[in-house]
């Protein structure tokens, strides 16, 4: 979650924040004991000196075991991935989100043209259950969508988050937002390389439509290979109507005005229904570059002309982003003042680590600009832990409002579905969301870089709390009505969230 920036400091952050990638990059280069030492020392001081929520969930015992017991892992020489493995085994202790292992530059110059081989199976989960949503293998006839998987390789679902779950990094104790994770593109795939490792195929348990547990072996998914038998398929002759070979022909690709056009409408879009006087709005961020101001106002407006009295709001996908835009969009729709936080502070302003903090200088005169230091000795945002924010005189809406949310809903999209939990003509409908709900760690959040493999880590730089008068259970907003996935819709490709809003819909208008 971003906040706030001055809009004429957006070029200069760019501009610092362009480098060069890591000359003569090998993939395969490993460091040495000494030179991991190195980078984790800094790890820790960096973390240990600046993150205002190191201890929040976790106590300083514990987390001073979880570094010792890193800094002992290295023992031996590692590529680049090793070391961030243990380093993310580490940082997912804090229990925040928003700190998190970042590949080096080089590393991820890497990854956007390796084009490496993948596990097959992109799953979605959840406790004890794993099915398939898609399968990279387009012409496997056995592991459809909607598949129930039982084992791969041998180990079970919860074998297989057992293993991968202390390595994800979330809000306190969430674990709506681990499962969504590995749910979602090749998360899955990425974390079972790194720690289970790859095989050339891969041993797959699986109840078939007639609930019988068989088992299939599937090849492990390379891309290249994929490409050339796409290059050599059949293709329609033109005008002909008949297959022949040859490669395919290409389209024309789309213009930027166009792809900019398709962009906005799948991060951003509003669909009435006039029969049932029902209006759709999905947005899936926060983030600037997408006009939502101005899309919010539309909206609105609209709602309001075509007499819309029911809005499902689908956050299902948006993961956060600038807070000023969710708490626009909250004016939209709450009936009260409210405030963004109670509390909202950094423990320091600068330390002997900031050469390793990616444009430190500039982090450190905005926190110079927008906090001050208080009698706690915190440099508090004062701004916004006194400030409260009013409904929208015009264009609020105040029909019946559904809020769709689930693990991917994280940041500042917690903090709106926060923020109208509770109101009488709003129901939040899903699964609880990846953010949490008591507050985050947050707002300014620079890269910090070691100094000789390059990885990066996120670090946040303020603590913020929502309303003291929560419950600190390391939990997301949860849900007034929980619509979890199901082996029958997965398997059907069928929006049961969206579903279980319009019967609410239907059923509160037959109250009426």
């Amino acid at each position: 979650m971003k906040k706030f920036l001055p809009a004429c400091l957006i070029p200069v952050l760019f501009l610092l924040a362009c480098g060069t990638a890591q000359k003569d990059f090998r993939a395969d280069r490993r460091y040495s004991p000494d030179q991991l030492r190195t980078d984790y020392t800094v790890f820790r001081n960096v973390l240990e000196s600046w993150h205002p929520s190191l201890y929040w969930y976790t106590p300083k015992d514990s987390m001073n075991y979880y570094f010792d017991r890193g800094y002992a892992a290295l023992s031996d020489s590692m590529t680049e991935p090793q070391f961030r493995t243990v380093l993310s085994r580490v940082i997912a202790q804090v229990d925040c989100g928003h700190t998190s292992i970042r590949a080096s530059k080089g590393y991820s110059h890497y990854l956007d043209t390796a084009r490496l081989r993948q596990f097959p199976l992109i799953l979605k989960f959840w406790p004890d259950t794993m099915v398939v949503a898609a399968n990279l293998n387009r012409h496997d006839t056995v592991l459809r969508r909607g598949t129930m998987i039982q084992t791969i390789n041998g180990r079970t679902a919860q074998q297989l988050t057992d293993t991968l779950f202390p390595y994800i990094v979330t809000d306190g104790y969430n674990r709506t937002g681990k499962y969504q994770y590995l749910s979602t593109g090749l998360h899955f795939s990425s974390w079972y390389k790194e720690l289970i490792g790859y095989t050339d195929s891969f041993d797959i348990g699986y109840l078939d439509t007639a609930g019988i547990l068989k088992q299939t072996r599937i090849p492990v998914y390379d891309p290249i290979a994929d490409t050339i038998r796409r290059s050599l398929g059949r293709v329609l002759l033109p005008g002909t109507g008949q297959p022949g070979k040859g490669p395919a022909r290409r389209l024309r690709p789309p213009t930027k005005r166009e792809r900019k056009k398709r962009e906005l409408l799948l991060t951003r879009n509003l669909q009435v229904d006039s029969a049932s006087h029902t209006a759709t709005l999905t947005l899936n961020t926060f983030e600037h570059g997408y006009h939502l101001r101005g899309f919010f106002r539309h909206s609105f407006q609209t709602m309001k002309e075509q007499q819309v009295k029911n809005l499902i709001i689908d956050v299902r996908s948006n993961g956060g982003g600038d807070a000023s835009l969710s708490t626009l969009l909250t004016r939209y729709i709450i009936d009260k003042k409210f405030k963004v936080a109670d509390s909202l502070y950094a423990i320091r302003r600068h330390s002997q680590y900031d050469r390793y903090i990616n444009n430190g200088f500039l982090y450190r005169c905005l926190t110079l600009v927008a906090s001050h230091k208080r009698a706690d000795g915190k440099y508090h945002f004062g701004y916004f832990e006194r400030h409260y924010y009013s409904p929208f005189k015009n264009h609020r809406f105040d029909g019946q409002v559904y809020i769709l949310t689930g693990g991917n809903s994280f940041s500042a999209t917690s903090l709106f579905a926060g923020a109208l939990k509770g109101q009488s003509n709003v129901t939040i409908v899903g699964e609880e969301t990846g953010g949490g709900y008591y507050g985050n760690t947050a707002w300014m959040i620079p890269d910090a870089t070691l100094p000789i493999t390059k990885v990066r880590f996120r670090l946040p730089r303020f603590r913020l709390v929502v309303d003291r008068q929560r419950a600190k259970d390391g939990l997301g907003v949860q849900p007034d009505v929980l619509a979890l996935p199901t082996i029958d819709a997965i398997g059907r490709g069928f929006d049961f969230k969206t579903a279980r809003a319009k019967e609410l819909i239907r059923l509160h208008n037959s109250a009426q």
